[in-house]
């Protein structure tokens, strides 16, 4: 023993000094460790429960509390914690209550994973957890951990080996989403046939409808982190049904995820309560697709179905967690019903057999109709309008619709901050087209919805068809229309509209009674009519031009020339009362020894106006000159905001030009 000593006295003689001092700070550690696990071995972790639970408040933004029992197994490469009565309060604003209550809380994790950084969870197990969340109508929501900080990332929980959830409650009230549920949770764990995995089942109600949540997942036993997760997801909402088969790449990575998604519903725009992406007002639809979420994109592909009568197809992305979700999208059609339409501006599908409607556009549809309007009177939600930003664009190869000529379409959509610009958008007709813009502003207190459009290579017997044929006018066509409007629904835009339109038909044929009946020459015209006789006569041109002020479209011009006769008219629509009144007279261009010159008036609604001679209001002939000099001056300055080169058409041109000969001012 002396021997033994005697040698390390001399070892130590022979250190140098940083040798003795390594020496020194190694024997210390080595007595500081010793001495820590000896604490840590004695230490009642009971104590440690309120310096624990102070550190997890503040962490999380919200008192937390330890009630029961800690123990702690440290001392193992595999060291787990169990807690009794753990309690997550609510914050502040929240009130006294608790976001989350659990029996009792087991977690073991690895050990050596932690040294390197690495959460590795071996063990997640939770007995009767009651988890409430809340969200006010302000948009403060309880889950929030990050004390109103948005977060960098998605949430992303480590990976589970074995996760055991007994006898779990889960309830929402979100007055954002309407939404109020409660359901059950467990994950159990029995290797046999009762083995059923991860289950999430409750009901409540979205938006004042019925609501029922079914979420499955595989068993949680021996989950590995290099092995997709598989779940399946049933959610109905009212007529909402969604159905998805998917897989999480990596367990508990609910960043990442992937899965065949269908949906089925009465209208698309319902979408918003479940997933807090604004969409359009449709009629019934059934869809289907591949969803993935990578980080904060999601995007759907292979998108597939139909919505009303029209087949969809194309693909869409959104990005969140920005000010504002950002929707892009791709989307075509090979058959669009127009009819479809009518519900994106508040509208309905019109009525008849075969129509995909829900009940509630059928609803709309016979309030319209019984009050024989046109414009749907839909208050526009602003706030779903403010709540997104998009890109989309849309295009159809073939336009269905039996009372219109339309073949094909095409528009792009940008939502940016509560204004929504439609441009370019393109209606192909079997002759001509419409093209132009349109833009809503929602930006205000009161949106604000601007038209301009423009209808160019068109056929006037294209656009009034007669059935059975012979056809009384024939001719080109074309058209501007420009409106402002301020009002929260199509109609009270409408109702309160400023800007014009113009409609011009810049030569065509006419049928010779219907031309003489312009004048009423009683021997001839009406003769001719009944007689149905073919005869033409050429229109050399037609225009109708309209101010609009707060709704109220008045006729300032409208001027009908053909050979016999030269027509001018006078009259108003009523965009407000959805009406019109218009009273048009004939002059003669030649003498009629027998004529009784009696005006045509058109009145009523614009649904269904009626067509009368006014034989109360006879006129005398004579004065074609001075009546062409006073309507067809303005035209000069009319044409050009249709198309700048009708003032230089042959017929248009040739008006005006009568009408310079004849008295009228030149410009």
């Amino acid at each position: 023993m002396r021997q033994t000593a005697s040698g390390v006295a001399q070892g130590w003689r022979g250190l140098s000094g940083p040798e003795r001092a390594l020496a020194w700070t190694a024997g210390g550690l080595a007595c500081l460790i010793a001495l820590v696990v000896l604490v840590l071995s004695l230490l009642d972790w009971n104590m440690a429960r309120g310096p624990i639970g102070r550190m997890a408040s503040a962490r999380l933004h919200r008192p937390v509390t330890l009630e029961g029992p800690l123990k702690v197994r440290l001392w193992s490469l595999k060291p787990s914690a169990t807690i009794d009565q753990l309690r997550v309060g609510d914050p502040a604003w929240a009130g006294p209550g608790a976001m989350a209550t659990i029996r009792r809380l087991t977690v073991q994790i690895k050990l050596l994973p932690l040294l390197r950084g690495q959460v590795v969870l071996l063990k997640l197990e939770a007995d009767r957890p009651d988890v409430r969340l809340l969200r006010d109508a302000k948009g403060r929501a309880t889950w929030d951990l990050t004390d109103g900080a948005r977060p960098a990332t998605p949430f992303h929980m480590p990976p589970v080996a074995h996760f055991q959830i007994t006898e779990g409650r889960l309830s929402i009230t979100d007055a954002v989403r309407k939404l109020a549920f409660s359901g059950a949770v467990s994950a159990n764990e029995r290797l046999d046939d009762a083995n059923r995995g991860f289950q999430l089942t409750g009901d409540g109600r979205l938006n004042n409808n019925p609501f029922q949540l079914r979420i499955t997942g595989g068993p949680l036993l021996n989950v590995r982190a290099d092995r997709p997760y598989p779940f399946h997801a049933d959610v109905r909402a009212g007529p909402t049904r969604l159905a998805a088969d998917g897989e999480v790449a990596k367990p508990f990575d609910f960043a990442r995820f992937s899965m065949a998604l269908k949906a089925r519903g009465a209208d698309l725009s319902d979408l918003y309560d479940l997933t807090g992406v604004a969409l359009p007002n449709t009629p019934p639809y059934a869809l289907s697709g591949r969803l993935e979420r990578q980080g904060k994109l999601i995007s759907i592909t292979g998108l597939n179905g139909r919505v009303g009568d029209s087949d969809l197809a194309g693909a869409l992305s959104v990005q969140v967690g920005g000010a504002r979700p950002m929707l892009k999208a791709d989307l075509s059609s090979r058959s669009l019903d127009f009819d479809d339409l009518a519900t994106l501006f508040g509208g309905a599908p019109a009525r008849g057999r075969g129509e995909t409607v829900s009940a509630a556009q059928q609803a709309i549809g016979r309030k319209m109709a019984a009050e024989r309007r046109l414009l749907p009177d839909t208050t526009l939600n602003v706030g779903k309008i403010r709540s997104i930003d998009a890109d989309v664009s849309f295009r159809a190869a073939s336009i269905h619709a039996p009372k219109l000529p339309l073949q094909s379409g095409a528009v792009r959509v940008r939502l940016d901050r509560g204004r929504l610009t439609a441009d370019p958008l393109t209606l192909q007709m079997t002759q001509g087209k419409v093209s132009g813009s349109a833009t809503l502003d929602a930006r205000g207190a009161t949106p604000i919805t601007t038209v301009d459009l423009r209808l160019t290579g068109a056929r006037l017997e294209q656009l009034i068809p007669i059935p059975g044929g012979g056809q009384p006018l024939t001719g080109a066509l074309v058209s501007r229309i420009r409106l402002r409007g301020a009002g929260d629904s199509v109609h009270r835009a409408a109702a309160h509209a400023d800007g014009e339109v113009v409609v011009v038909s810049p030569g065509g044929e006419i049928r010779e009674s219907f031309a003489e009946l312009l004048g009423v020459d009683v021997t001839k015209g009406l003769g001719l009519l009944w007689s149905k006789d073919k005869g033409v006569v050429p229109v050399r041109c037609a225009v109708a031009d309209f101010k609009a002020v707060n709704g109220r479209l008045t006729a300032n011009a409208i001027v009908f020339d053909t050979g016999p006769v030269l027509a001018t008219g006078k009259g108003w629509i009523d965009l407000d009362r959805e009406r019109m009144s218009f009273r048009v007279e004939g002059r003669p261009k030649e003498f009629r020894l027998v004529r009784a010159l009696i005006p045509i008036t058109v009145e009523g609604p614009i649904l269904g106006p009626k067509v009368k001679l006014d034989t109360g209001h006879a006129v005398a002939q004579g004065g074609v000159g001075l009546l062409l000099a006073s309507v067809v001056s303005p035209l000069a300055a009319i044409l050009p905001f249709v198309d700048p080169g009708l003032a230089k058409d042959a017929a248009c041109g040739a008006l005006i030009s009568d009408a310079r000969g004849q008295g009228a001012p030149r410009r």
